[in-house]
């Protein structure tokens, strides 16, 4: 009866799923348990990465499925995107074809996995079925005015014809053609997230099951902060320049104005004066830079003069307009009054270009000077050369001048968001048609809901140059809805993460076919209990998904205000790279004894880091499951760190754990006649060995059950490695009747605690030892705290300070006692015969200490 992965999980897998063992139906009767992880990008293959997600997610829902809790465990695909269209490009082959064979693959190759998912509840979001619901969601925003159109400014490729994430444009060129990237202004479609900032923002303090540092990430996002917005006149021209400024206290110090790239006036301050050509070139080299690059600290600051000044409204004085690297649209108002003494990057910006620096907050007992100036000061004080606020307290200062500008009619009081609303068109084909219709005589117009799913078409050619949909007449060309006179459609497709905002929500009802989703199956199985995915989304998606729900709660659909209860971000998949000075990057496959395969030459090995395809770093799931089994390949995955850790990868960890399941095997194949025989018989709890067999089975039962709770899911399959050394080396003290029911007792409790870990073992094992139904929908075991705590203790004995003896003794046993025990050690005797006593020192339940001369 030898272990053999490939025939017992091909066995379980197909009555997993012949059986529909973890289909589920909303039950009032039942508690619920929703467990969703991230669904896939449907790219071609799993990766290790997956495997560690799903994995983790797979514990949880089969460990509360034992629970008796009414689990909903679904899976789906995140089925839109540009690299559908890449590969149409360079394959020849239609994005859905290319779409579809990649999810069928993907699906048989999860299922491999064994994992608990309800595929009765699969999802795809490039099916019409499931975007025309997206659609209308969609046109209810748009009635209500979330959903709108504004000219923005984008990054343009002009050879692929289409606008480009900032993701996507490398050192100023496309991704995809490697020309020049210009900075273009289009027309296009966004959500009013920034109706939603406050309350987005308000929740994060009360998503206590999230971790802290996505809430973090989430709030700087958000980026609220409360100051005042002041306007400030151009000199010589009817134009006027609002800042928003945390700092209404430093506004006398403000020596110089900075404005972002991408400040409709930019070109303005620009137009007819000499530097114009030269301005023009700066704002195109910046806009081709990342954004988050540009607000580095340690990036370099750059400026323009525009030759243009500004006039501060309060004291007249004019200041230098600057087109400045740092300063974005994204944040304020996209001008800032700079104030090099107090703001340590004004001050290095003055600092470089000679600009003026006026201390106008001193702090108590100290003199800035200017000239001796070395850095910003930024802390509290009393305000000078401020006018009538001369002596002021800063922070009260910070009322009064707000006050002050609102008398003059120049300010206001007001509170900012760095958060800014969400651009959702993207010109492509292979995402969701925006449902509006353009007519001359009536505007833009939604398509009727009876209408719904504006569908891509098929007869499409995706050559990369632009958007196809533009080019697709019988697609383009309508009726207008209102007046029936010619009209045209938006050829602008939605962002993928729309899809990915509300999917969650079509899992609690994925055939509805009477709207977005059933509300009563909705308020069942919703918010999610436990969200499990890649720190790499903890901002857009799940900003994006908050706000989807708000909305939808406030359309009527639901009555809950977030969607995801608790939310586990797992770690990275890590592996050291290999490179030949030849080959350049190898797959492991392709290195033999430390040299490249190809070549012969040594290989160089890089350091550790993230699994990906351009590195070659990564390893095949499906090789791995073929070698070892899927189990081998959940346990590696869950042990070697914790979830939210990142994982080294390690073949060594790998076979360890194919070691540890064949531990497991036998231990529990050679003692099946016994469990069959002793299993359910009655025991006592009194003699040495059952108490020593209690104590182990109750205290490992507790542990799992316990970091299963906390998802420490590395300690707990720890704790059953421990209990099944524990067992082995319990195995041969094993005499009378008694002790071996507990044992029998025992070996069936270790296949239930490793079910959620390695299902198809604990399948056949339970299989084997002749119980009925499957394990995975067995009880989960109690423990019982009193059979945790052992009677007897091991306690440590110290001479002159060192440990030299372990002894056993009663648990709360007397000072008395517990050093005459320790004297007569055999150990001990060899360090205090013949010598004089000085102290006896007890711990209770820890250590006996002695002192000798």
């Amino acid at each position: 009866m030898k272990y053999n992965p490939a025939e017992i999980e091909q066995k379980w897998q197909s009555k997993w799923e012949s059986e529909k063992v973890f289909k589920c139906e909303a039950d009032n009767s039942k508690k619920k348990y929703y467990c969703l992880e991230m669904f896939p990008y449907p790219s071609g293959k799993i990766h290790m990465g997956h495997v560690r997600n799903y994995a983790i997610g797979d514990v949880i829902a089969r460990y509360k499925l034992m629970q008796d809790y009414n689990v909903l465990h679904p899976m789906g695909w995140d089925a839109f995107g540009l690299p559908a269209e890449n590969a149409a490009i360079k394959n020849k082959v239609h994005p859905a074809k290319w779409t579809y064979s990649n999810i069928e693959y993907m699906k048989k190759q999860l299922k491999m996995l064994g994992l608990s998912y309800d595929w009765d509840r699969e999802i795809a979001t490039c099916d019409p079925e499931y975007y025309k619901w997206e659609q209308k969601i969609f046109i209810e925003m748009f009635n209500k005015g979330l959903a709108y159109k504004k000219t923005s400014l984008v990054n343009w490729c002009p050879d692929c014809n289409t606008v480009l994430a900032n993701e996507q444009v490398e050192d100023g060129k496309c991704w995809r053609c490697s020309n020049e990237v210009e900075i273009k202004e289009i027309e296009g479609w966004f959500f009013k997230i920034t109706d939603y900032a406050e309350e987005l923002l308000e929740y994060t303090y009360k998503l206590s099951g999230w971790p802290e540092r996505v809430l973090t990430m989430q709030r700087n996002w958000i980026g609220k902060s409360v100051g005042a917005e002041i306007d400030f006149k151009v000199d010589g021209i009817d134009e006027k320049i609002t800042v928003f400024t945390t700092r209404p206290d430093t506004l006398y110090g403000a020596t110089f104005m900075s404005i972002a790239p991408e400040h409709p006036i930019a070109k303005k301050l620009l137009s007819g004066t000499e530097v114009e050509k030269d301005g023009l070139a700066f704002i195109n080299e910046i806009l081709k830079e990342d954004k988050i690059s540009r607000t580095a600290e340690d990036k370099e600051k750059k400026g323009f003069f525009t030759g243009r000044y500004a006039i501060n409204p309060v004291n007249g004085m004019k200041i230098p307009i600057y087109i400045a690297n740092f300063v974005l649209m994204d944040y304020g108002t996209g001008a800032v009054m700079a104030v090099p003494a107090h703001d340590q990057r004004d001050f290095e910006f003055a600092k470089k270009y000679g600009l003026d620096i006026i201390v106008v907050i001193q702090p108590d007992g100290e003199q800035l000077d200017p000239e001796k100036m070395t850095e910003a000061y930024t802390g509290p004080g009393k305000m000078v050369n401020s006018g009538k606020f001369d002596g002021l307290d800063n922070e009260k200062g910070k009322e009064e001048v707000i006050k002050y500008l609102e008398e003059l009619g120049v300010g206001k009081k007001t509170v900012n968001y760095r958060l800014k609303d969400w651009g959702i068109s993207r010109q492509r084909y292979w995402g969701t048609p925006i449902p509006i219709i353009y007519c001359d005589d009536c505007g833009a117009v939604p398509v009727p809901f009876e209408d719904l799913p504006v569908k891509l078409p098929t007869d499409v050619e995706i050559t990369g140059a632009g958007n196809p949909l533009e080019q697709c007449e019988e697609f383009v060309k309508v009726k207008c809805p209102k007046c029936g006179k010619d009209a045209r459609r938006e050829t602008d497709t939605m962002d993928t993460f729309v899809e990915s905002s509300w999917y969650f929500l079509r899992y609690c009802s994925p055939h509805c076919d009477t709207n977005i989703f059933d509300k009563d199956e909705t308020e069942y199985w919703m918010p999610v209990d436990q969200y499990i995915g890649g720190i790499e989304h903890a901002i857009l998606h799940l900003l994006y998904s908050r706000f989807y729900t708000k909305v939808l709660r406030d359309l009527g659909y639901i009555n809950f205000d977030e969607p995801f209860e608790r939310l586990l971000t797992q770690g990275m998949v890590c592996k050291e790279s290999y490179r030949c000075e030849e080959h350049n990057w190898l797959f492991p496959e392709e290195v033999i004894d430390g040299k490249c395969k190809h070549c012969g030459r040594d290989v160089i090995i890089g350091r550790i880091e993230k699994m990906s395809k351009s590195k070659k770093n990564v390893v095949d799931p499906e090789a791995l499951i073929d070698q070892y089994g899927a189990d081998t390949a959940r346990l590696f995955s869950l042990f070697a760190a914790p979830p939210e850790k990142d994982l080294e990868w390690s073949e060594q960890g790998v076979e360890g754990a194919f070691r540890f399941i064949n531990r497991v095997w036998r231990l529990v194949v050679n003692h099946i006649d016994l469990i069959k025989e002793y299993y359910g018989k009655s025991y006592n709890v009194d003699g040495k060995l059952e108490k020593e067999i209690l104590y182990h089975t109750h205290l490992t039962v507790k542990k799992v059950t316990n970091d299963i709770e906390r998802f420490q899911l590395n300690t707990a399959v720890a704790a059953i490695m421990e209990f099944t050394n524990n067992l082995y080396l319990i195995e041969p003290k094993l005499a009378s009747e008694s002790e071996k029911a507990l044992f029998a007792d025992a070996l069936v409790k270790l296949i239930k605690i490793i079910s959620p870990f390695i299902p198809h073992v604990a399948e056949e094992l339970w299989n084997r030892c002749g119980f009925e139904g499957y394990v995975s929908k067995a009880d989960w075991p109690a423990y019982d705290d009193k059979f945790t705590v052992k009677d007897e203790i091991t306690i440590a004995v110290q001479i002159n300070g060192k440990v030299r003896a372990q002894i056993n003794v009663p648990r709360d046993i007397e000072k008395d006692e517990a050093i005459r025990l320790a004297k007569e050690n055999e150990k001990v005797k060899n360090y205090i015969d013949g010598k004089q006593l000085i102290k006896e020192i007890y711990v209770p339940n820890k250590l006996v200490s002695l002192v000798v001369k």
